[in-house]
């Protein structure tokens, strides 16, 4: 638990007890079922915000749909690995290879590992920067950056990370951890010092930060309804990203993840109105990034 309220509640017009939850979708672009999947969910007021993967093969598609609805809650979704095995992407910002952000295939590594371990800062920072971009080039008005697979989440990408959102005026998925918590998470005593500092500044300077992650498992391919509504009644007071990522059935999306059944009950779960009446019942205030982006702090 958090010693103090998170500040953004009170900014949002809710009390310090109140529990806010972005009911969020990764991975849009990846393939044409996550795009699909994305704007049923949204037409059915089921989801509240998502973010694409520029790097990834089914961007332009996603980025049309951006277009044609600018009214959808869209992020960036930080892409900085490849994970699949017959399907893969890259940089779009560089090919060389001392940039420690292409593996011996010429993607993206498949992990996130390889990337934290050889990836060089400035690098990967210019890789952030260029998705961001690209993403606004294409008609996309992001309203706020995250993950792909948390890979940024590293002391030597990080800051990086979260200036470029300050620049943009985009609230950056971020967690409000403790010098302990980013300890626990792997990082070194000077890391987490410096990491917990820097969050504390930025939510004193006004940046909206989150309380909880929670969100759907990829690794069960049935009872997902069980799941979603223990894990809403479980939300705890404070901001929380709850993450999905369903797609579509498609022969493209069986062929392309071994989690395909996972993705597919992601969706089926979060269209049925009985988890909209779970939402209500637990009094859940559902909030999408762009109440978040409002908060941001003038550049």
């Amino acid at each position: 638990m958090h010693q103090t309220p998170n500040p953004a509640l009170k900014k949002l017009g809710l009390s310090e007890g109140d529990r806010a939850v972005i009911l969020h979708t990764d991975d849009i672009g990846m393939c044409q079922a996550s795009v699909t999947a994305f704007d049923e969910l949204w037409r059915a007021g089921a989801v509240s915000s998502g973010a694409l993967m520029v790097p990834c093969p089914w961007f332009p598609h996603a980025a049309a749909y951006c277009r044609a609805h600018p009214e959808v809650d869209m992020g960036v979704h930080i892409t900085l690995t490849s994970e699949w095995d017959s399907y893969r992407w890259g940089p779009i910002s560089t090919r060389d290879t001392a940039s420690g952000l292409l593996d011996d295939e010429g993607y993206f590594p498949r992990a996130s590992a390889p990337v934290q371990e050889q990836g060089d800062p400035a690098a990967a920072a210019r890789e952030m920067q260029a998705q961001v971009e690209h993403a606004i080039a294409a008609g996309v008005r992001p309203t706020h950056i995250d993950t792909h697979m948390g890979t940024v989440m590293h002391p030597k990408f990080l800051g990086h990370y979260l200036q470029l959102g300050l620049r943009r005026r985009i609230p950056p998925f971020m967690l409000r951890l403790s010098e302990d918590q980013l300890r626990a998470r792997g990082m070194s005593a000077d890391d987490a010092a410096a990491s917990a500092r820097q969050l504390q500044a930025l939510e004193g300077e006004g940046v909206p930060l989150l309380d909880y992650i929670r969100g759907m498992p990829l690794d069960m391919a049935s009872d997902h309804f069980e799941f979603a509504k223990k894990a809403i009644e479980q939300l705890r007071a404070g901001v929380s990203h709850f993450l999905l990522h369903p797609s579509s059935d498609t022969p493209e999306l069986r062929a392309i993840a071994p989690d395909w059944r996972a993705r597919v009950e992601n969706l089926h779960t979060f269209l049925r109105a009985d988890l909209q009446d779970c939402l209500r019942q637990a009094g859940v205030h559902v909030i999408g990034y762009r109440a978040l982006q409002a908060l941001m702090p003038q550049p």
